[in-house]
């Protein structure tokens, strides 16, 4: 069942950390719709990351705009959204907010070794493992006045939804 006045989420972390099997589980842990941040990426982004060459900051603000777009018109439709989207540096993060100061954000974190090893089990339409170096390069964990929690991509989809769902209801930080 939906939960009344739910923050809406990003569910935020470099690729192969489990953003949309964990935001998928945890949307429907809370009774939430969930976007998956790859799909509001401009074609030439998509391009860009196939040819195997990391998004410039320029790159990414029209995406991450769009991804602010996004959790706003959920709650102008009075449902909070949770998204998947990398969200890797503060200011990023910031483009997020300035469209909903309510988000909180949900880091997955993990060893890059694992993630490493999960990537190579898995064909993503444009993003190629070779990217996940520039992609913790980039990585500016959640800073102590960011509103959100880290977890580590250790634990099940199920359990970081729980985690999620203690967060938002006080029982964990």
């Amino acid at each position: 069942m939906a939960e009344q006045n739910q923050p809406p989420l990003v569910v935020m972390g470099v690729q192969g950390s489990g953003k949309s099997t964990a935001g998928r589980a945890a949307a429907e842990r809370l009774g939430l719709a969930f976007i998956d941040g790859d799909d509001l990426h401009p074609a030439g982004n998509k391009a860009k990351m196939a040819a195997g060459n990391p998004l410039t900051d320029a790159d990414r603000e029209p995406w991450l705009a769009a991804v602010g777009r996004a959790l706003a018109e959920g709650l102008e439709r009075g449902q909070a959204r949770v998204i998947a989207c990398s969200a890797l540096k503060r200011r990023y993060r910031d483009l997020i907010r300035s469209y909903v100061p309510t988000v909180r954000f949900v880091h997955l974190a993990g060893p890059q070794e694992l993630i490493a090893d999960r990537l190579s089990h898995r064909n993503h339409e444009y993003m190629p493992a070779a990217l996940l170096d520039s992609q913790f390069e980039t990585l500016e964990p959640l800073e102590a006045d960011e509103a959100g929690i880290r977890l580590e991509i250790t634990r099940s989809p199920e359990d970081i939804a729980e985690a999620i769902a203690d967060a938002l209801h006080g029982a964990g930080r």
